[in-house]
């Protein structure tokens, strides 16, 4: 199993990315998704999640600006970043808990992660 997240970049402040994480490999059903980030010389914070019912939680630095979203059928889920700010520079990671086949057991994965840089 694995996670492939894509869709980082450079943009201004004010701009607009969209974040997008594919789950693949022996799946057997995935739990919550979500997108967290690490900004340099700081510690990983949750930026959303989404359970499999599509409820939704955000970070109050990102609530009106973000918006998560999955698509189960595809084993993906997105972060739309809108009004972006150079706070919100980070290496933004996808997470996922999902229960695999071969185990039968449910476990928690992490993208790569991609970096997102808000700067003019």
């Amino acid at each position: 199993v694995q996670l492939q997240a894509s869709g980082g970049g450079l943009v201004q402040p004010g701009g607009s990315l969209r974040l997008s994480c594919a789950a693949s490999g022996s799946i057997l059903s995935i739990n919550g998704m979500g997108w967290y980030r690490q900004a340099p010389g700081k510690q990983r914070e949750l930026v959303a999640v989404i359970s499999s019912g599509g409820r939704t939680n955000y970070a109050d630095s990102v609530k009106g600006r973000f918006s998560i979203s999955r698509d189960n059928a595809k084993n993906t889920v997105y972060l739309q970043m809108n009004s972006l700010k150079p706070e919100d520079t980070a290496v933004y990671y996808c997470n996922a808990k999902i229960l695999v086949m071969t185990t039968m057991e449910w476990d928690d994965y992490w993208g790569q992660g991609t970096l997102v840089t808000v700067s003019s």
